[in-house]
Order: structure tokens, then sequence, then C-alpha cells
């Protein structure tokens, strides 16, 4: 029975931290039952201000198999990277992560763990063929994320419709190779995981998944944009003949964007 690790970046998820946990454990503890998959749910509590641990130590003291790490240092890309390294500690045949706020539910999850099979990696596209979105995305966020991806395609090349979703998994043994190479902790975080396993040779497969846009969104796209990209093109830069030059862009910017 494989075991899969699940890890949750949690910044001042009070309101659904709670019944993220509850949904998954349920769903996770059913395929334990029936041998299909053991599990353990990683909450990384990044760096919060409300009532988030609290409720997460209750969900510990109800379920062994849930465990937390609680940072003093923000950035979402940060928080996986730490539950990574920590779930690698254990004998955890796949590790991957997902985002606390229910947008991918428990069953679109585990549709990675059943398609990984040769590949080394596995992620979640909301935009391919077969995927749902829950409500659909207003026109002009569609053409925003089009628009970004097909910024990010023509950097690295990626045949990915959508690297941003918040639903991936890996194999250990990749993922501990790779993981030692990632240096982007937030706006380009995603990006660098990926292509940090394509440039050393691992196979990625993108899948169609299950995703409900949620309330409460942390992030502000209209000024998080403009650093969403000048990341990727610094990430470009520094995979590039041209890394040499990283200082004087860097400097051009006013502000590296971790």
């Amino acid at each position: 029975m494989k075991r899969v690790a699940i890890v949750m970046p949690a910044y001042n998820e009070e309101r659904r931290i709670g019944k993220t946990l509850e949904i998954y454990s349920k769903y996770f503890e059913e395929l334990r039952k029936k041998k299909e998959a053991e599990y353990e749910i990683l909450v990384i509590i990044n760096n919060t201000s409300d009532r988030t641990e609290e409720i997460v130590k209750k969900y510990c003291e109800e379920n062994s198999r849930i465990n937390y790490l609680n940072l003093k240092r923000g950035g979402k890309g940060y928080a996986v990277i730490e539950g990574f390294k920590d779930s690698l500690k254990r004998k955890n045949d796949y590790i991957g992560f997902v985002d606390s706020d229910m947008a991918t539910p428990p069953e679109a999850f585990f549709y990675l763990v059943k398609m990984i099979k040769n590949y080394d990696g596995v992620i979640a596209g909301r935009y391919m063929k077969g995927s749902k979105i829950i409500p659909p995305p207003t026109i002009q966020r569609r053409t925003a994320s089009r628009v970004y991806n097909l910024f990010i395609r023509s950097l690295f090349f990626f045949p990915y419709r959508d690297t941003q979703c918040g639903a991936k998994l890996f194999k250990r043994e990749p993922l501990k190779d790779v993981i030692r190479f990632i240096g982007m902790t937030k706006w380009a975080f995603d990006i660098d995981l990926i292509y940090g396993f394509r440039k050393r040779g691992y196979k990625i497969k993108e899948v169609s998944t299950t995703w409900s846009n949620k309330e409460y969104s942390k992030i502000n796209f209209a000024r998080a944009g403009p650093w969403m990209a000048l990341a990727v093109v610094r990430l470009r830069i520094l995979n590039s003949p041209l890394k040499r030059f990283i200082i004087i862009y860097d400097n051009f910017i006013g502000f590296v964007p971790k």
C-alpha cells in the first residue's frame, strides 16, 4: 500500500482549515481502511496571526495522521518546501501539496495519485479537457490566466496549460533530488519547481481536475501580477547564459521577488 504525504500550507486559514482537515481525513481514512493508500497530512502554519494553530491542534489530537509545523517566515513556496523536507524524513512514496481552502477536493487530489503511474510527478490543470471549475471563472480571470500561461510557456517551453493550480504530487526520489535546487519561494515557486524537474530529465504529466473558486482569496492579482511576471523573467535569466547579469536585473527592478 503506497504512502502519500499531503502538505497543506496555511496562512491565516481559521475560517477554512477545520473543514478541509475534516473532509480530507475522512476521505483518506476510507481509502486506508480499504487498503488503497496510507497517508499523512502535514499542515504548514505559515507565519499566521489568527487561530489556525489552535484549530489544527484539535484535529491532530483526533487523528494521529495529521501533524503540523509552525513557521515564523512567510511565503507559500517556503512553506511547501519545508513541508517537503519534513515529509522526506519519513517513508512516504508520494509527496504533494494542496491548498488548504478546499479548492481541490480530496478525490481530485487522490486522482493525482492514481494518474502518476510511470511519471515522476503529476500536476492538476484547471484548463485541461474534462476539468471542472465551479463556478466558472469570469472572462477577465480566464483571459489573465491564459495570457500569463502563454508568457510562461514562451519562456520555458512548457507544454502545460496551468502551472499555478495548487495541487501537485511527486514521487519521493525525484523530489528529493530536485528540492535542493529550488530557490524561488514566492511568486515563481510553482514554475521553479516544475522547471527543476524537467531540467533534470524527470517526467511531469498534467491531468484534468475539479477545482472550485473560494471566497477570501489571499492574492490581489492586480497588485501581484507584475511581481509574478518579474519573478518569472528572473528565473529564466538565472537558468540561461545571461545569469551573470542577474545583479543588473535586480538593481533595475529595485527588488528581488523571491
